[in-house]
């Protein structure tokens, strides 16, 4: 029986070799690229081994992540999602309508703080914590051998974008959007060649005030 679309949605198949909190900061960071997380709940618990909720605050928001996700390989397994059921009772004490409200307001601070400290980082330090493992790129798109390029300064041109890529094994070409100077693409020959140049040029200051922003493009 098909179950009705909801706010929260259910992985299963998780790697249940991670730690809970490394677990719940890399779904966090995987998941808020599709709106804001009101809660995340990944129990140790033998029944709830490899299973996790997410729960966001707009429904549009849990429906496009359980799109675009489905089977993603986090942490080597690919990841089935599907609604939540609305009469688990593990969803209603999430939502906080079994009166749980004073834990549901603790876990609500410590995922603001988290979105807060993830926000704050300087650009450039994503390897102040252990890094997950290559399969898993948060919060980017998937990944993908064309890159997207924002926050570039006026003056940025193709031929100083192609000095900056083409020390990089694998590059190929610049691609600028006619009418947009501060957004660009830059095409490897794989997604491994990628992603390395994506790390290395992470933050780099074009100019003083421009520090450039890079993901991977939409596929």
């Amino acid at each position: 029986m098909d179950i009705r679309p909801n706010h929260t949605i259910y992985i299963n198949n998780v790697n249940d070799r991670i730690k809970k909190e490394e677990l719940k900061r890399s779904l966090y960071a995987l998941f808020s690229q599709f709106g804001q997380i009101m809660d995340i709940v990944a129990l140790k618990t033998a029944k709830m081994r490899g299973q996790a909720f997410v729960i966001f605050k707009e429904l549009s928001a849990a429906t496009n992540a359980l799109r675009q996700l489905q089977g993603f390989p986090f942490y080597n397994k690919p990841m089935r999602i599907q609604y939540a059921k609305t009469d688990s009772d593990l969803v209603s004490k999430m939502r906080g309508t079994y009166g749980d409200k004073e834990k549901k307001k603790e876990k609500k601070k410590k995922a603001l703080e988290q979105a807060s400290s993830l926000n704050k980082k300087p650009t450039g330090s994503v390897n102040n914590q252990p890094p997950p493992p290559a399969t898993v790129q948060v919060p980017d798109n998937p990944p993908n051998y064309i890159l997207f390029l924002n926050n570039l300064p006026e003056e940025t041109n193709e031929m100083m974008l192609s000095m900056l890529f083409n020390q990089f094994p694998g590059f190929k070409e610049v691609r600028l959007v006619p009418g947009k100077h501060d957004i660009a693409f830059v095409e490897f020959e794989s997604e491994t060649q990628a992603g390395v140049a994506k790390d290395a040029l992470q933050g780099f200051r074009i100019t003083a005030t421009c520090a450039m922003k890079i993901t991977y493009s939409k596929k």
